[in-house]
């Protein structure tokens, strides 16, 4: 990391005075005590500056750090689990079932049967003699309580260890309940990380799903909506947009979907890709199999949703399609713009931390500058080189970027920058508002719809209403540890 420069002293200026500093030579202004005590993880905090600024990623985190990833299976069921009419069943011990189960806030508008948690529940017994009979006696079971379109079967660290055959045991268990029985490879030992987890739930659709049935009806203008996962009813905002200019969403993938719906993917004329960091391989492979072509999307802020709805209407390149699109933007940014104003009057020139996934962290960067915010510092747990990619691309020379944080160095680096509001998930809340720091959940226990215009609005809100609060005026200014001179 030739940028991060060694041994500088301790400068206290901002990341704004940074900025302000020319692109001539940007000082590191990284908090020594995390070099000093973590000598190891310095090369995954970096400065934006210019097209050299990734910081390492994708590596094994250093032992001691406490990191905050989540495992492969953890990977897997965040991308599958929004399947509505599906059972989820975790093949491995009680606990496993528990840390995953429900962790997403995806909404449905029909079935709620993915809202169950089911688990082979394995003991000692297990471990020693083989869990398979278990699992097939689990799903034949499962199969007559339920009568489920599929069952996922994940497979647990446990498994991977004993050697369980899965993908013999759902043959057996497809033959005997005629339902889909859909083995998921998903130790949880196998990667650094959940990254690989995505990769390999997107295989299990692959594989075993997508392409095993037909649709009934097919239009030249049928999409898929690729990494949307309908968390607080993302996909309610999106989808009434593609139906104004005339697009068909045939199936969202994995949001508020169907077994049926994702089993029919394959006669799609396009995929749009909204979660760019857990379903890009997805897409590529579609491509590859069934020739479908597909785009990178963003419906968060109204540049963003503006330029991803005319990408797909320039695709089909329909003059009507065009016209539609260009009046919905016109009305839509026009109305938004007059509601946003009371917002912007309180929130702008207000500073923000962003920790989240690894599309999030650059997704939400046009959205705060739209609200005339502005975003210092980015960063995910587990990101991958073309995370960090994107994220150069979007934020500003002198953003500080942090790959798979700790919790010590999250609160060293917001005592440093006291940003004005962090974006996070759950395990970052508490930590934000004990350091009296406005806090936004941006991630999968979120509420709130952020998608789409209307989602903007939302958004703006929720952010105002973070910053504002009046209990801020009621906290100390001086916190523990914290010097006034740091900011």
């Amino acid at each position: 990391m030739g940028h991060i420069q060694k041994n500088k002293p301790k400068s206290h200026l901002s990341l704004q005075n940074i900025q302000n500093a020319g692109t001539n030579e940007i000082n590191i202004d990284v908090p020594d005590s995390i070099i000093k005590t973590l000598e190891a993880r310095k090369n995954h905090i970096c400065i934006k500056k210019g097209d050299n600024s990734n910081p390492s990623c994708n590596k094994a985190s250093i032992p001691g750090t406490v990191t905050q990833r989540s495992c492969v299976y953890g990977g897997a069921r965040v991308v599958l689990m929004p399947i509505t009419d599906a059972i989820h069943l975790v093949h491995g011990p009680i606990g496993c079932a528990s840390c995953t189960w429900d962790i997403r806030g995806s909404r449905s508008s029909s079935d709620d049967l993915y809202k169950n948690g089911f688990s082979t529940n394995l003991e000692e017994k297990d471990i020693v003699f083989g869990g398979e009979k278990k699992l097939l006696e689990t799903i034949i079971e499962l199969n007559k309580l339920y009568n489920p379109a599929a069952v996922f079967v994940y497979a647990t660290c446990v498994v991977g260890l004993i050697g369980d055959d899965l993908k013999s045991v759902a043959r057996k268990a497809e033959r005997l309940t005629k339902c889909r029985v859909i083995p998921v490879q998903s130790e949880g030992f196998r990667a650094v990380n959940k990254s690989l987890g995505h990769q390999l739930a997107c295989d299990a659709m692959l594989d075993y799903l997508i392409g095993t049935d037909e649709p009934e009806t097919i239009t030249k203008y049928d999409i898929n909506i690729v990494g949307e996962f309908n968390v607080a009813g993302d996909l309610w905002g999106i989808k009434p947009l593609f139906e104004k200019i005339g697009v068909n969403v045939s199936c969202a993938i994995t949001g508020d979907s169907k077994v049926e719906d994702i089993a029919r993917a394959h006669r799609a004329k396009l995929n749009v890709v909204q979660c760019q960091k857990s379903s890009n391989h997805l897409a590529m492979e579609m491509e590859k199999k069934y020739g479908i072509p597909f785009l990178k999307v963003n419906f968060f802020g109204i540049e963003e949703t503006s330029n991803s709805l005319r990408d797909v209407a320039q695709f089909f390149n329909n003059p009507e399609m065009i016209r539609k699109t260009e009046e919905l933007i016109k009305s839509e940014t026009e109305r938004l713009r007059a509601e946003i104003i009371k917002y912007k009057e309180r929130l702008a020139g207000k500073r923000v931390a962003v920790y989240v996934g690894g599309n999030k962290a650059w997704s939400l960067i046009k959205a705060f500058e739209e609200i005339e915010m502005e975003v210092i510092m980015t960063g995910t747990q587990n990101g991958l080189l073309e995370d960090y990619e994107r994220i150069r691309e979007t934020v500003k020379d002198g953003t500080l970027v942090v790959d798979d944080a700790n919790s010590m160095e999250l609160a060293r680096l917001l005592k440093k920058y006291r940003p004005d509001l962090i974006v996070s998930g759950a395990k970052e809340k508490y930590l934000s508002l004990k350091l009296g720091i406005p806090f936004c959940d941006f991630n999968h226990d979120r509420i709130t719809s952020f998608a789409g215009f209307q989602g903007f609005i939302n958004f703006a809100k929720e952010v105002d209403r973070a910053v504002s609060s009046p209990v801020w005026n009621l906290t100390p200014k001086n916190y523990s540890g914290v010097k006034e001179n740091a900011k």
